[in-house]
């Protein structure tokens, strides 16, 4: 396709890389910002620079955060002795918008996928268990797509943290085998947490 204005295209070109953002949606993104008056566009770009410029990652939880330590973990209210591991800060959002739980997260960056390359040295583990070493956290849950990548995650985290005295639990079935958390609805999600089960119940028979 060809464009009046390389200005136009480069437009077009940048939200098309956009995850789920093809070309025509693209173009329907760029006649929008035409539309805007420029100080609209103005606070809509200067929003991406400061986010990319200002973001942190949260230094006890890993989640996304304006400062040292995120709006969840410095929350008073929480329960801390509640521990939900999660894939990445998607994970969280949709857990969040829930409304069903009140404890604390823990991002892992990822889950164990051999085929991807991806091994428990890649992800925020160690940092996992010396939280729980500290003697706070009375439950971790763990809370994972229900794929064989988040299968073997959860037996990986099972096993190393068999050593503390804590529940370790999972997040209920009502996700469907393959889905992921970011795509369940809310209502789904938040009764899979709420009706957690002991890990232990979902082992295979050895």
């Amino acid at each position: 396709m060809n464009f009046s204005s390389k200005h136009i295209e480069d437009v077009i070109n940048e939200f098309a890389k956009l995850p789920g953002v093809g070309r025509k949606t693209a173009i329907r993104y760029l006649l929008h910002v035409l539309k805007q008056d420029d100080k609209e566009t103005e606070t809509f770009a200067a929003a991406l620079i400061n986010m990319k410029k200002e973001l942190k990652h949260c230094s006890v939880c890993h989640n996304i955060s304006d400062k040292e330590i995120c709006n969840i973990c410095s929350n008073h209210n929480r329960d801390k002795t509640v521990l939900c591991v999660v894939e990445d800060i998607r994970d969280v959002m949709a857990i969040e918008s829930t409304q069903q739980y009140r404890g604390v997260y823990h991002v892992l960056g990822g889950i164990i996928s051999p085929l991807d390359g991806i091994g428990p040295a890649d992800l925020n583990i160690e940092s996992l268990v010396k939280r729980i070493s500290e003697g706070e956290i009375k439950e971790v849950i763990m809370a994972f797509s229900t794929t064989m990548e988040g299968d073997t995650t959860n037996f990986y985290l099972y096993k190393r943290l068999k050593e503390f005295n804590i529940t370790v639990s999972t997040i209920a079935r009502g996700i469907s085998i393959g889905d992921e958390l970011e795509y369940a609805d809310e209502i789904t999600l938040g009764r899979s947490i709420t009706n957690r089960i002991p890990y232990e119940n979902v082992l295979p028979i050895r």
